[in-house]
């Protein structure tokens, strides 16, 4: 009854829409398949038919080939792969970015902070050791030898200077040398003397003295050999003008001409030339034998005077010969005014330290005119020859061989007290004025213990010729000035100075 009531009270607008809608619904349910308006009257053939479709479907989005199956992939691919991911700064990158860094940061603030001074901690050992293989074990040291000698002096440096182990550091030193000898390499060229030179200054370091001198003898007695055996070719007549044995010469131009352009144009080094690199090399081992036989661990006074005095002599021979025959033809320049002067300052000091000034003091003034005059140790050099002209004896009646060797050295007589007295405090004058001018980076702290010796010497000179004044004013300047830049040597020498002053007048009074 409710039903047949709300009919009744339909309106007949609404009656029209109802009747629109019911047609509607006929007739989609006529336009629907018949498979889909008698869903119960299925039969077998519908369902055989839909299960044809499903498996043609199945098969046209499966691969052509189901049971085909991809080549496994090469070890090596793999672990280029597994490299490429290792290596891959892709996770560390998105970690830092803006947003996951003030996550990580707001999370964990003191985690953060150590991992990114970890990280910057690890990148700079990176490029340190990227760096010192570039410039330390790919240097031109290791790339002139062949790789298998260049590996063993890489191991013998690594266990001389950064993990220290002297027995595996002695054998990769010889293992190297008898793979130069092995190998052929000339024994007289700077890169295998170089080795020697530096198995010597190991020995030293770890303080085997007679190991570095027995060393240093072998080498310098080798190097006076081929020196003695290549003049003796020269006076038989067995070297040409231009520097080489006469019998080999045509082979040599033989080979030249075979050789590439690059090769031809790099001049071989003749006999002369040989000669010149290998002289010069002994008097710089002379010299070093001559400090070595010197040290307070040594002691071997008369020996270390012996190698410096062949240095002098082979140095001064050798310029003199130079002016007299002339340079032969690719010889080269001797040595530099710098080593010569080195050689006579070590002789210098040698005699310095056996008391013999006036054999000492020539030396140094020779050193001095070869020495830049814009250098500190120029001012040392100069400080040394006062020192050596204030300290040296007057006699009245010298001894005729002393006189005679004093002529030699280029002193024609001995002065007087005073006149010595003032030369050298005319010396130690300049010593300080010129290790005050050096400026800039010629500069060093060399200059600044120059001012503070001069100063020194400058005291002992005064007190020498009676002026106490000017003594004890000198003394104290160089106190002041060493204890400034920290120089103990010259504050205790100036301290010492200054109490000798002191005890002087008690001395006299009593």
């Amino acid at each position: 009854m409710a039903a047949s009531r709300s009919i009744a009270v339909l309106s007949p607008r609404n009656s029209f829409l109802q009747a629109r809608c019911i047609h509607s619904i006929a007739l989609m349910q006529r336009m629907r398949p018949p498979s889909t308006r008698l869903g119960r009257a299925r039969g077998p053939s519908y369902e055989a038919t839909m299960r044809y479709n499903v498996q043609q479907k199945r098969q046209l989005s499966s691969p052509r080939d189901a049971n085909a199956t991809q080549p496994p992939m090469s070890s090596f691919r793999l672990f280029l792969r597994a490299v490429r991911q290792g290596l891959s700064l892709r996770p560390i990158v998105s970690a830092f970015r803006g947003q996951s860094l003030r996550t990580l940061f707001r999370q964990s603030p003191e985690e953060l902070v150590l991992a990114i001074i970890l990280l910057g901690v690890a990148s700079g050992i990176c490029v340190y050791v990227i760096y010192a293989y570039f410039t330390y074990f790919q240097s031109e040291q290791f790339t002139r030898f062949p790789p298998h000698i260049a590996k063993s002096l890489r191991r013998a440096l690594y266990y001389s200077n950064y993990a220290p182990e002297p027995e595996l550091a002695l054998k990769y030193y010889k293992l190297a040398l008898q793979q130069c000898s092995e190998s052929g390499l000339d024994p007289f060229s700077d890169e295998v003397m170089g080795v020697k030179i530096q198995l010597a200054a190991w020995f030293q370091k770890i303080g085997s003295y007679k190991n570095s001198i027995s060393v240093l003898e072998s080498l310098l007695r080798d190097c006076k050999k081929w020196v003695e055996v290549m003049e003796k070719s020269v006076r038989d007549g067995l070297v040409d003008s231009s520097g080489n044995l006469a019998d080999i010469q045509n082979q040599q131009g033989r080979t030249a001409e075979a050789g590439s352009e690059s090769e031809a144009d790099a001049k071989p080094e003749n006999l002369w030339a040989k000669r010149t690199r290998i002289l010069g090399k002994s008097v710089g081992i002379s010299v070093k034998l001559g400090e070595l036989l010197a040290d307070e661990h040594v002691l071997q006074g008369d020996a270390a005077g012996e190698h410096l005095v062949w240095a002098v002599e082979t140095v001064l021979k050798e310029l003199q010969r130079r002016q007299v025959q002339g340079v032969k033809e690719g010889e080269g320049d001797w040595m530099t005014p710098e080593q010569i002067g080195g050689a006579l300052e070590a002789l210098g000091n040698h005699y310095e330290s056996k008391s013999l000034y006036y054999l000492a003091a020539p030396l140094f003034l020779q050193a001095v005119t070869l020495s830049p005059p814009n250098s500190c140790h120029t001012a040392v050099l100069m400080n040394n020859l006062a020192i050596s002209l204030a300290q040296q004896p007057v006699n009245t009646s010298p001894d005729p061989n002393q006189i005679s060797q004093a002529t030699g050295s280029g002193v024609a007589a001995r002065p007087s007290r005073s006149n010595l007295l003032a030369s050298a405090r005319s010396w130690a004058l300049q010593a300080q004025a010129t290790a005050r001018k050096v400026q800039g980076e010629d500069r060093t702290d060399e200059c600044d213990e120059a001012c503070a010796v001069a100063l020194c010497n400058l005291g002992d000179i005064a007190a020498m010729a009676g002026d106490t004044d000017e003594a004890t004013r000198r003394f104290g300047e160089s106190l002041v000035l060493s204890k400034k830049i920290a120089f103990e040597p010259g504050a205790a020498q100036a301290q010492e100075g200054l109490q000798r002053l002191s005890a002087a007048p008690s001395r006299g009074s009593a």
